[in-house]
């Protein structure tokens, strides 16, 4: 414990009764007002204190930030990509609330067997339009539905919006699907790039510091809050509710379905280095590299 923090976890009443053992008597109103005096607030805990570092931490930060800079100043796309938490379906309780003139009654447990389903949404937010796109899955968080969540936005928005884009800049985490530890991912990728015809810049923001990844503090947040209060009860249901997120900045949600079933655990062939196109930067070629499509 820090101590210089001081903190205290009874109720205004209980420190009322507990003064009131020692003769000195006084009400909740002037125990509020005391602890206000003396720098007593409701706090919650803040998640700073990270569980781990990584010696090319800032070296990586520098480099997206370059990245960024010298893409934003071009005809290219820059995106920031990952998987939301997965949700499960039916009258299932979730935090928050709306107004309504009568609560709605939800099921008194939430056991895994009594959703109706569940949805894997994987968020792409384009930095430059702040305009994020959720596509929400039915099946398994893989490598091939993150490319194709990637090429779904493509093909539907990114093309008409940078019509002359020779190349386009993804920022994402270093675990999950697209972890840089992941040989399925590059390949997975590589068949992206094919079928676009455009090259894959990837940066991977550095172990432990997956909350500066854009996304994560841009879109999530408001997404949670669009979902809060009400119950998921179909795909199509949820994707009305994410459409509905926004912010007072311009922050515009758009939301589509995947509905393609993926198979997990698949392995690469021992010579996949052969049949990748793949540039790797000489500055932390483990969390920057591009792909390109493949020479015929």
């Amino acid at each position: 414990m820090d101590e210089t923090i001081r903190w205290v976890k009874l109720t205004r009443s209980e420190i009322s009764q507990e003064m009131a053992k020692f003769g000195i008597n006084v009400s909740r109103n002037i125990i509020r007002k005391l602890l206000k005096k003396n720098g007593f607030v409701k706090r919650k805990m803040q998640r700073k204190r990270r569980i781990g570092n990584n010696s090319d931490r800032d070296k990586q930060f520098k480099k997206i930030a370059a990245k960024k800079k010298a893409f934003t100043t071009s005809n290219n796309p820059i995106i920031s990509i990952d998987t939301k938490k997965k949700e499960k379906l039916g009258d299932l309780y979730r935090e928050g609330t709306v107004y309504c003139t009568k609560a709605r009654e939800v099921n008194d447990h939430d056991y895994p067997h009594l959703a109706t389903g569940k949805i894997c949404p994987h968020g792409i937010y384009d930095i430059q339009k702040n305009i994020a796109y959720i596509n929400i899955g039915i099946s398994y968080e893989t490598a091939e539905f993150v490319c194709d969540s990637i090429r779904k936005w493509w093909n539907k928005y990114g093309k008409k919006c940078y019509p002359d884009a020779t190349e386009i800049l993804v920022l994402c985490d270093a675990g999950g699907a697209n972890s840089y530890r992941h040989n399925i991912f590059k390949i997975e990728l590589q068949k992206l790039a094919n079928k676009i015809k455009m090259s894959i810049n990837i940066s991977h923001y550095p172990p432990y510091a997956s909350k500066w990844n854009p996304i994560e503090h841009r879109v999530f947040p408001h997404v949670t809050r669009a979902m809060a209060g009400v119950t998921l009860n179909s795909v199509e249901e949820t994707a009305q509710y994410i459409k509905t997120a926004k912010t007072s900045t311009g922050l515009k949600v758009k939301a589509n379905i995947i509905k393609k079933t993926y198979a997990k655990g698949k392995e690469v062939a021992k010579d996949f280095w052969d049949k990748i196109n793949i540039e790797v930067d000489s500055s932390l070629p483990k969390f920057n590299y591009k792909i390109s499509p493949a020479v015929t």
